[in-house]
């Protein structure tokens, strides 16, 4: 309504009647008041001119040929663009029935003929009044909404933050504690095999200055099977090395994800913060009694340093993988998108945004089948391997874009326009908080300045993209 907008604004009153007399002293009336009047002599033409520039008010006659009044009232009603548009009945029509019947139809009003000057002018302020106090409520209503999301979005990140420093306390306190013991074993693995070679050297001289050694020491080299001892040993020592090098890289890799000495932000680079975030997420990657193990390809681009909050940032890669893992695992165990028996997923093209349907199609068994033009459109791909695609670039308009592709199911419209909404989550309760989208999306657009965005179709897999500038405005 624009004359809640504009304190100049003239208000617009449409005043339908069969009888011109009426229009002409209705119109007399209200344009001395300074209301803007239009006129039809109709039901019809009532219509047109509501279509034509919509009214504030519609004073309306009920008994007119063709369309009487209530007709032209549920017409208005019916329509989205009129439906608001209050209607005064103004009508000789006095007994009970017809004014309940017009306020049935829509009407706010109802005036009986003889009407009065003054009656009907106090009669169109009050309706003019009430819908510029509609028009407030609803202005108030509008930042009330504004508000309220203002304050999930505070609280999302209460929550976060709130988060973020307890894994940070617990990621440091556990990478600290196993640190200290991991390098001292590290560290003496070198000293306990070098002292290994040489004992082993020792006896290896003894047996060839001793070709004949004494029956006790025949007996024991046969019960401990000295030879199988000796070339066991290196594998041992092979073997715990592998296994503390395999630690120290899990601490490094806590460490480099909790990132506390660096809340603020730093220029890094990002492929280390993908690499850790990966390392704590290997026994979810592994093959479980429903899927193979996850296939990770990383396609990396030449990127230059990053200016970030690296501890938020690896918040986000954190929660996108959690979610293609999720999507891998509930789409194997899932049926298939058109009815066909054990196909379910299509197949990763590394070149496009989103998986797309190839001209082959894979069996379980590897072997390439061919398909007959069309067909490719409507079957869908049961993968031997899930796949999680990774691929970073530097775009034209210094940004750094970072996708994270699964090959699952896919996400239906619905869902897909509202995966970035505070507490929204299509899981069992227990298995989600409908956070972690909504964070990220936080972290990205309001902390860093750039998009986080979700391409998907069903059945063909999702696509996670973020995009963040090189140097952010803190840094220049």
């Amino acid at each position: 309504m624009h004359f809640n907008q504009e304190k100049d604004y003239q208000v617009n009153i449409l005043v339908v009647d069969d009888t011109p007399d009426n229009l002409r002293l209705l119109s007399a009336m209200l344009t001395a008041q300074g209301y803007e009047v239009r006129k039809a002599l109709n039901g019809k033409m009532a219509l047109t001119a509501c279509q034509m520039v919509l009214p504030d008010v519609i004073l309306l006659d009920i008994n007119m040929p063709g369309m009487d009044g209530y007709e032209v009232c549920r017409q208005l009603k019916a329509d989205d663009q009129t439906c608001q548009v209050p209607v005064i009945f103004i009508s000789a029509l006095d007994d009970v029935l017809d004014k309940v019947k017009a306020f049935d139809v829509g009407g706010v009003d109802y005036i009986t003929k003889p009407f009065h000057g003054a009656e009907v002018i106090l009669r169109i302020e009050n309706q003019i009044n009430l819908r510029l106090l509609q028009n407030k409520l609803q202005e108030k209503n509008f930042l009330l909404q504004e508000t309220l999301d203002e304050l999930k979005a505070a609280q999302v990140q209460r929550i976060q933050s709130e988060k973020m420093v307890a894994l940070g306390n617990l990621v440091a306190g556990i990478a600290h504690e196993v640190n200290n013991p991991i390098s001292f074993i590290y560290g003496n693995l070198e000293y306990a095999s070098q002292y290994v070679r040489d004992l082993v050297n020792l006896i290896e001289v003894y047996q060839q200055e001793y070709p004949n050694p004494t029956p006790k020491i025949q007996t024991i080299v046969k019960e401990i099977d000295l030879n199988f001892l000796i070339n066991d040993l290196q594998n041992l020592m092979g073997a715990m090395y592998r296994g503390s090098d395999r630690i120290r890289s899990i601490v490094q890799a806590l460490q480099n994800f909790s990132r506390l000495d660096e809340a603020e932000m730093k220029q890094v680079d990002i492929h280390v913060g993908i690499d850790s975030t990966l390392v704590m997420l290997q026994h979810r990657l592994r093959e479980t009694p429903n899927r193979p193990a996850i296939e990770v390809v990383k396609e990396y681009g030449n990127l230059p340093l990053v200016s970030c909050y690296v501890s938020e940032l690896n918040q986000v890669f954190m929660h996108l993988l959690n979610n293609a893992i999720d999507a891998l695992d509930e789409s194997r165990g899932g049926s298939a998108v058109d009815g066909s028996p054990g196909i379910k997923h299509l197949p990763f093209n590394s070149q496009e945004s989103i998986v797309k349907i190839p001209e082959l199609l894979t069996m379980d068994s590897g072997t390439p089948v061919a398909t007959t033009e069309g067909t490719s459109a409507t079957r869908w791909l049961l993968l031997t391997k899930p796949q999680i695609h990774i691929r970073t670039m530097l775009t034209n308009s210094d940004t750094v874009k970072i996708c994270v592709a699964d090959n699952g199911s896919g996400i239906d419209e619905s869902v897909r326009s509202r995966v970035f909404d505070p507490f929204f989550t299509t899981k069992p309760v227990g298995k989600g908080s409908g956070l972690g989208l909504s964070i990220s999306y936080q972290i990205v657009v309001q902390k860093h300045q750039g998009k986080l965005t979700c391409t998907s179709l069903p059945g063909q897999g999702a696509n996670f993209t973020i995009e963040i500038p090189l140097q952010q405005p803190q840094l220049n």
